[in-house]
């Protein structure tokens, strides 16, 4: 799941390209950049609702990485979540993303959500 800041690309492919460059500018660097307090936001948002892999001491957490915050640069955050909790977290996902004023790109299903 990835999402961001900025306007909604216009339909799937151009979300698909955006995120493509957003992730070589941002993710797949040595450049640090820390995260936007939006994309901050978000995060603790989705920590809400299920808790941080680092203290996921029920084995509830759909993350499948942790710290989350540790995924997170710059206006962007890309992170991947167990397959048999995803349905569920990547709706849930997506719907914090859109509250924020977020876009929000699956990149697994090729498509904006929601």
């Amino acid at each position: 799941m990835r999402c961001g800041r900025g306007e909604r690309p216009a339909d799937d492919k151009a979300a698909g390209a955006l995120f493509s460059s957003l992730y070589d500018q941002y993710i797949d660097t040595d450049i640090d950049h820390p995260p936007t307090a939006v994309i901050a936001k978000y995060v603790a948002l989705l920590l809400e609702r299920w808790p941080d892999l680092t203290e996921d001491e029920d084995d509830v957490s759909p993350w499948s990485t942790g710290p989350l915050i540790g995924e997170a640069a710059g206006p962007l955050i890309y992170f991947p979540m167990r397959w048999s909790m995803a349905e569920e977290a990547s709706a849930y996902a997506a719907e914090a993303a859109a509250s924020l004023g977020l876009v929000c790109f699956d990149p697994q299903a090729r498509r904006l959500r929601p």
